[in-house]
Parts: C-alpha cells; structure tokens; sequence
C-alpha cells in the first residue's frame, strides 16, 4: 500500500496528530520530536498515546516519522555537542518507544576540519550507545547536502 502524509505539528499531541492526518487523507505523517532547532521535549501523556494507537489502527495509520531536531550533529569536534546529541537522541528513542514499530529520522551533522573517517567514527559510537536489541524504533540517517563538511553530503 503507499503511504502518503506530510509534516504535522505535535503541539496538541498525538492524537491530535492523528486526527489532523486524517482529515487530509494521510495514512503516515512525520512530526519533530522536540522544537526543530532542540530543547525539551513535552511530556509524554500517557493517555494521548494510547488514544492515539487505537485511532492510528483504525485509520491505517503507519508507520509514523520522528524528526530530531536539526541541532543534533554527532559528529562534531566538540565533545559537548555530541554529548548533547547523544542524550537528545537516547532520550527521543526511549520515547518513540511509547509508540511501536515506528522511525526516527535524524542528521547526522557536520565533521567540520576532522575529516568524514572520524566524523562517522563519532556517529557510530553514539549509536552503539544508545541503540539496544529491544528497541523497536528503526533509526534512519538523512543525508545532508551544503557546506562540504556534511556526513553524508557525497556519495
């Protein structure tokens, strides 16, 4: 079956989201897990999640897209920054979990004057970090095009 939906706003919550989908005929739909550019993420409200499970499974609605923020970037020289994403991220993850079999989508930054070799060094271990065989949230890694300095950026 195709799968058609857009970028929707999680400020009202999931089931919002899930309502919101379906007044414009989407069976899937991408959401930023926190504000785009970081910060804290809203609490989790039980309630909303379950209402939404059970009104994504009547409307077909699956999977579903979680966007980091656009401030993560694994792979930069600065040991705070990757710490920041690394705990963005194990955070994010533990709460995708609320919803099943989902993705999470994320760019894995900029290795600016380190090379790409150690700039994906440093991602794969934030990932062997924080990924665990019980997970059931798939992890996708968006290629990023721009300045040259992108993991990603070339193929």
């Amino acid at each position: 079956m195709l799968r058609i939906g857009c970028h929707l706003s999680s400020s009202k919550g999931y089931r919002s989201m899930a309502k919101d989908a379906k007044k414009i005929n989407a069976n899937t739909f991408q959401f930023f897990t926190r504000n785009p550019r970081g910060g804290n993420a809203k609490a989790i409200d039980e309630k909303d999640v379950k209402e939404f499970l059970a009104e994504a499974q009547s409307l077909d609605i699956n999977p579903i897209l979680a966007h980091a923020p656009y401030t993560l970037n694994a792979c930069s020289a600065d040991p705070k920054l990757r710490d920041f994403a690394k705990r963005t991220m194990a955070d994010d993850l533990v709460r995708m979990e609320y919803t099943p079999g989902n993705m999470y989508n994320f760019h894995p930054g900029s290795h600016v004057k380190q090379g790409t070799e150690i700039g994906i060094q440093f991602i794969a271990e934030m990932l062997n970090k924080i990924l665990s065989p019980e997970q059931t949230t798939t992890v996708l890694l968006e290629t990023m095009a721009g300045k040259g300095s992108e993991v990603g950026g070339s193929i």
